[in-house]
Formats: C-alpha cells, sequence, structure tokens
C-alpha cells in the first residue's frame, strides 16, 4: 500500500513538472494569471528596455545616485541664507504712535508758565508732555515751534536730537524725550498652526525665531511633524522646527516685517509588495532614510521578497538625474522614475541610510522566483492528483 502511495505521489511530482514545463516554455517570467501583489523585478526592468519612448526612467541606486539625490534634498538653513550680521535697531515708522516731552531750564520757558520748587520757591525746571502723535503716511511728526519734522527711518534718539536742534534758541536748555507708545512697524507676524495668531513687535533686545513661537502660544501639533516657513521681502525658505530647536544657529534675529508660518504637513510614503505590512506610512518633517522606512514596516519578508528588486517609484524633478539626454516629462514637468535597490550586495545597506524617502514616494518590494514557483507548484499540483487519479480509475 505504501509503494504505491509513493508511486502515485512520484508520478504526481512528474506530472506536475510537466505540465510546469509545458506552460512555462519560452517564458522568462511566471504566466499573468498567476496571483501577485504587483510586478516583478524583470517586469519592471522591462518597463524601460521594452518601450525606449517610455517616460519611466530605471535608475540602479549607486554611490553617485545616492550622493546626488542626498545633495538635492538638503534644506538651506536659515543661518546661510536669511542670518543678518548687523542687530535689529528699531526705526519709527508711519502708523507708529509717539509721545515727545521737552523739558526747559528756569527762569524763561516757552511752553507755558515757570514752574515753583514748593519747599524753597526757586524756579524748577519745567516739563511739558505733548499729545500722542501718530507718524504720518508721508512719515512726518509735528512738535510746537519745531514744525514738521520728518521723523520715518530715525531711531528715537535721532528724533529727540533733532527736536532739541529745532527749539534751540526758542527754549531755555530744552532737552527732549520720545517714547514709543504703540509700535506699527517694527513687527513680525506669526501664522499657522500655532494656539494664536499674533504681530509681536521688536525691541532692541533682538527677538529671535522661537520667541514669537513662543509668543503666539506655541504649536498645536507635535514638533516633529511641523515645518516653519519664514517669508522676508521676497525670500521664503522653510526649515524642520526640530532643525530649529537641536541647532540654536537656526534660531536667528528677526526682522521688521518678518512672517513666519507654521506649517503642519503630514508626509507619508506608501509600501506595497513582500513587505511585512503594506499601509501608508507617516514621517516626520525633518525627512527619513531608504533604511529607517525599510525598518518601520517590518523589512522584506524573507520568504517572499527578491531582495534584489526593492523599489522606489518616485516622480523626480529632472534636473537631479544625471541623464545623457533630456528625459521626457510629465505636464507637471517631473519625470516618472523607478529606484532599483539591491540589498543582496551589502554596500547598498550604507546607501540605504541616506538614500531620502521623500513625500508620497510608493516604496515596492517584488517576490522572488522561488516564491511565484511555490504559487505556480501550489496551482497545479492539485490538479495533477487529481489527473493521475482519474487516470488510476479508468487504468
Amino acid at each position: 500500500m505504501a509503494t504505491t502511495t509513493c508511486c502515485r505521489g512520484s508520478r504526481a511530482l512528474t506530472l506536475a513538472a510537466g505540465v510546469a514545463a509545458a506552460l512555462l516554455a519560452g517564458c522568462s517570467t511566471f504566466p499573468d494569471w498567476l496571483p501577485s501583489s504587483g510586478p516583478s523585478r524583470q517586469q519592471v526592468i522591462e518597463v524601460q528596455e521594452g518601450q525606449p519612448d517610455s517616460l519611466i526612467q530605471v535608475v540602479s541606486v549607486t554611490d553617485r545616485v545616492a550622493r546626488r539625490l542626498v545633495a538635492s534634498q538638503q534644506q538651506q538653513l536659515f543661518s546661510q541664507v536669511l542670518a543678518s550680521k548687523a542687530p535689529f535697531s528699531y526705526t519709527i515708522g508711519p502708523g507708529d504712535v509717539l509721545e515727545v516731552s521737552v523739558w526747559e531750564a528756569p527762569p524763561a520757558v516757552l511752553f507755558g508758565a515757570p514752574a515753583l520748587d514748593p519747599r524753597s520757591g526757586v524756579a524748577a525746571a519745567r516739563s511739558t508732555a505733548f499729545p500722542e502723535q501718530m507718524v504720518s503716511s508721508e512719515g512726518t511728526l509735528n512738535i510746537p515751534f519745531a514744525g514738521s519734522l520728518q521723523v520715518a527711518g530715525k531711531t528715537p534718539q535721532q528724533v529727540e536730537n533733532e527736536v532739541v536742534r529745532r527749539l534751540s534758541g526758542k527754549a531755555n536748555q530744552p532737552q527732549a524725550l520720545v517714547r514709543v507708545i504703540r509700535n506699527a512697524t517694527s513687527n513680525v507676524t506669526v501664522v499657522g498652526e500655532v494656539a494664536a495668531s499674533t504681530r509681536m513687535p521688536l525691541t532692541a533686545r533682538g527677538e529671535r525665531l522661537l520667541d514669537a513661537l513662543a509668543a503666539a502660544g506655541g504649536v498645536r501639533q507635535p514638533v516633529g511633524k511641523v515645518t516653519l516657513q519664514l517669508t522676508r521681502g521676497e525670500q521664503v525658505h522653510a526649515l524642520a522646527l526640530e532643525t530649529i530647536i537641536r541647532d540654536p544657529k537656526q534660531n536667528i534675529a528677526l526682522q521688521p516685517g518678518d512672517v513666519i508660518t507654521a506649517l503642519f504637513q503630514p508626509l507619508s510614503f506608501i509600501v506595497l509588495g513582500a513587505t511585512a505590512k503594506n499601509e501608508e506610512v507617516n514621517f516626520e518633517a525633518q525627512g527619513i532614510t531608504l533604511a529607517q522606512a525599510l525598518a518601520r514596516v517590518g523589512g522584506v519578508q524573507d520568504r517572499l521578497a527578491d531582495a534584489r528588486a526593492v523599489f522606489i517609484f518616485r516622480f523626480e524633478d529632472p534636473a537631479v538625474l544625471d541623464l545623457p539626454a533630456p528625459p521626457r516629462t510629465t505636464p507637471e514637468g517631473k519625470v516618472p522614475v523607478v529606484y532599483e535597490v539591491n540589498l543582496k550586495n551589502p554596500e547598498t545597506f550604507f546607501l540605504a541610510q541616506g538614500f531620502p524617502v521623500l513625500n508620497r514616494d510608493v516604496l515596492y518590494v517584488a517576490n522572488s522566483p522561488g516564491a511565484e514557483l511555490q504559487k505556480f507548484l501550489g496551482i497545479i499540483m492539485p490538479a495533477a492528483y487529481s489527473v493521475l487519479n482519474t487516470y488510476n480509475v479508468t487504468k
């Protein structure tokens, strides 16, 4: 009985092998009807090789390619593009509200009657505070007996000196004090994902980026997922908040008119194929590498994955690619690129530690030919046994 069963098994295997050979004769890959989570390594590579005019570029990740990608994704630091060497110095501008006070020495006074010291009866210095005034749109301020003063662009100390100069010869030893009641021009604006959007006045202290963020009540989202965008004139630059906190040089001094926008931009990549889990994975604003991405999805499946066939599908900027001829692009000016990573090569693990994964990337790991063969045999073996049983019955 055991011999009969063994013979039947041998015949089934022989028949299965014959059927597999017949079906696969002349084919470089397994049949398309075989269940699969995606294309094989060969099918991905042939996308470009079989279609010379294809938009898709298949690029093997080498040290040179990885270096170009890292260089292209390096963010310009605030300390490199926005740091100001000159310390902030407040200057008056249109819309500021000022209070001007003038002191005169006794006994002759220009503004009002002389003041007497109640204890000695001797005339004392008299001060006169003029009503608060808003600097006009032309940048001027009016002071009695001094006339219209051009104050825009000047510091309070410079205006004081100008008031004294104008009153000299009219008032007795005049002294002036200019006080800013409301600062309407030397402000920074903080908006976005903060507790409360605000306009923060700048002072001679020299407020910095994180000072403005604190004045707005901090960010409403996790620090690791927030990017700070700083707009200064026509310059617009952004940097991850974590980078600014970690590197004090990026906490730059602010300038009047700066606009700080706290951006919450959920970044994610999609992983498919022979990995421990297929899902959309969020990552921090500071970025993530291929090695980190693979680790977060549990790595490749040992029994299914083709370690030579790890692919990153991305719409890439043509300037990043080092191609012999200008590539065709999408209407958005991007090039569909498939980066091929071979994890069978030990050197690739060093490259993966620097290779950047970007927002909306698709990470795909193809099945190995051995896994495809197992599935194929799993389908035809029951059919082979059925044919064998039918053969034995008829026999």
